[in-house]
């Protein structure tokens, strides 16, 4: 992301939080608008089990002056994980780490109008790039659901529609590009001369 762009949609599925946050962050302190769209395919680095033990463990951090209302509030959603990892690499409490968490948004799943953008991924934030082969990792959404993420079956359901949606678009634009190639091999040789005249012309 050397050039910006109105808006960047990252794909994050296959991505490792930690490097993800890190990439976005700096963008977004930049002055780029970022979207991170498949929170929930994040995957973190290490195994379930030892991941689940230290989630759990920060679920028993809590503000003892105040427990209800004092924080650290413990969120459960893939986005809003990702959300709080961002968060500790932007200097928020001032006006310039406050304008680029403005910049930034996350979302399980794929909803409109993201689902007809295009997605890219970073690379340097991609598991099979950064992770050694052989090495336990585990998913953000199984990590969620594990502490209490309730809708899992919901955007899995949601994604579903979205792919058969997505697939019978990709169908049809297929079947579209190959009548119009046809169209034009058919007419090939009665255009020659035409062709051959604005070539000449430099067109």
């Amino acid at each position: 992301m050397s050039t910006f762009e109105k808006v960047v949609v990252i794909d994050g599925k296959g991505h490792l939080l930690g490097r993800l946050a890190s990439i976005v962050s700096k963008q977004a302190l930049s002055g780029q608008k970022v979207v991170v769209v498949r929170c929930e395919e994040l995957n973190v680095s290490g195994e379930f089990f030892r991941n689940k033990l230290k989630y759990h463990a920060y679920l028993h951090k809590q503000n003892r002056v105040n427990p209800r209302r004092g924080g650290p509030f413990h969120f459960r959603a893939p986005s809003r994980i990702l959300y709080k990892a961002i968060r500790g690499m932007i200097p928020h409490k001032t006006a310039r780490g406050a304008a680029a968490l403005e910049r930034i948004k996350l979302f399980e799943g794929v909803p409109p109008p993201y689902d007809k953008v295009k997605r890219v991924v970073i690379p340097a934030a991609l598991r099979v790039q950064r992770l050694k082969p052989g090495r336990k990792y585990t998913t953000l959404g199984r990590i969620s659901q594990e502490v209490g993420w309730k809708y899992q079956d919901v955007v899995a359901k949601l994604e579903e529609k979205r792919k058969a949606k997505s697939a019978a678009y990709y169908q049809r634009k297929s079947a579209l590009a190959a009548i119009e190639k046809k169209a034009i091999a058919s007419k090939a040789n009665d255009l020659k001369d035409i062709n051959s005249a604005l070539a000449a012309l430099g067109h």
